[in-house]
């Protein structure tokens, strides 16, 4: 089916409008054409195409449900997003950063011993909601001890904490069984990065600093690296998770599992979730490809914050781990919806 059949297909859709959380004036943002995204005709829209529809499921605002419905009858890829969805540089002058995230897999037990001692905690029921409770020194001093909050006990505090910062994860038990863990709550401190205050403390330049030389230096400096993880306050809870097959990736935002390198975090206060955003990323490793905003995270804020999902495992915690470059982030927007932002007379 070609660009114009698919019009003819479409009908209404093209005036259908998504209720967009942005508040910036129409000058924020620039719209764009498909031809002046680098690498776009190369890219796989089929698989776009397949973690969009996923995202379906769960997609919110009136001009995804029509899209949802089209893009469900078979439609080929390149041209559907072509043809329904306009390209939208979010405040360009922000200059992009792209991060990466991964789900780590820890070796743990489900009792306490001597090389099983630190524990991942479910949300204790009585944790208010909406206000800071416990700080994370707070919480590691001992504060939920004798509570039987334990999920399961890890061989390495190192892990656990960047568990934490992860969101989610897959521990490897001491019987061999396997279990999942996703988020379950937060302690309502804010998150303070560690790695910076590596930095602040001058012991390393900002360029120099990564997850794996954290692990090191709090490894090498077991005491000294207890305090450091205390810098940071936030503190995540989680919830065993049963229901996903083991091909399947965590569970993001949006109650479904991500895609590797198609699921990106995003700032929901720019980005709607369940959009596709194409990615030029910079870097040793440039990327070029669409994604979908299926993911939000803490430390994820502004118009072009985009943290990348690189899937399970130690590989993709090393790639993951050394993701700090610049770029640009395009939302591909319901055209009526893009004319509304941009502020275009009909």
């Amino acid at each position: 089916m070609g660009r114009r059949g698919l019009r003819a297909v479409g009908g209404l859709l093209l005036a259908a409008s998504l209720a967009l959380p942005m508040s910036a004036a129409a000058r924020d943002h620039v719209a764009e054409r498909f031809d002046n995204l680098l690498g776009w005709a190369e890219d796989d829209h089929e698989a776009a195409l397949a973690v969009f529809l996923n995202s379906c499921r769960h997609a919110r605002g009136e001009a995804f449900a029509p899209l949802c419905h089209l893009a469900a009858t078979g439609v080929p890829a390149r041209p559907f997003f072509e043809t329904f969805f306009r390209p939208v540089v979010m405040r360009p002058d922000d200059g992009a950063l792209f991060t990466g995230y991964f789900e780590p897999e820890l070796s743990g037990a489900r009792a306490r011993s001597g090389r099983y001692r630190h524990p991942i905690y479910r949300r204790p029921p009585d944790l208010p909601q909406g206000q800071p409770w416990a700080t994370r020194a707070e919480i590691e001093g001992g504060l939920l001890e004798g509570r039987a909050l334990e999920i399961a006990w890890i061989d390495d505090p190192v892990e656990v904490f960047f568990l934490q910062i992860q969101g989610s994860g897959r521990v490897r038990l001491s019987d061999g069984a396997r279990i999942r863990v996703g988020y379950g709550g937060h302690n309502g401190h804010p998150y303070r990065s560690v790695g910076q205050e590596l930095v602040r403390r001058g012991l390393f330049e900002a360029h120099q600093v990564s997850a794996q030389v954290i692990r090191n230096w709090v490894r090498r400096n077991p005491d000294e690296g207890r305090a450091l993880l205390h810098t940071n306050p936030s503190f995540v809870f989680f919830r065993e998770i049963d229901s996903l097959a083991p091909e399947d990736g965590p569970i993001g935002a949006m109650g479904l599992p991500i895609t590797t390198l198609r699921s990106i975090a995003v700032d929901p206060a720019w980005v709607p979730l369940g959009a596709p955003v194409w990615v030029e990323k910079g870097g040793a490793r440039p990327m070029r490809r669409l994604m979908i905003a299926q993911d939000t995270g803490s430390a994820i804020k502004g118009a072009q914050r985009g943290d990348i999902f690189y899937g399970t495992g130690d590989d993709a915690g090393r790639e993951a781990g050394h993701i700090r470059d610049p770029g640009r982030m395009v939302v591909l927007l319901p055209i009526e919806t893009a004319r509304q932002l941009l502020g275009e007379e009909d």
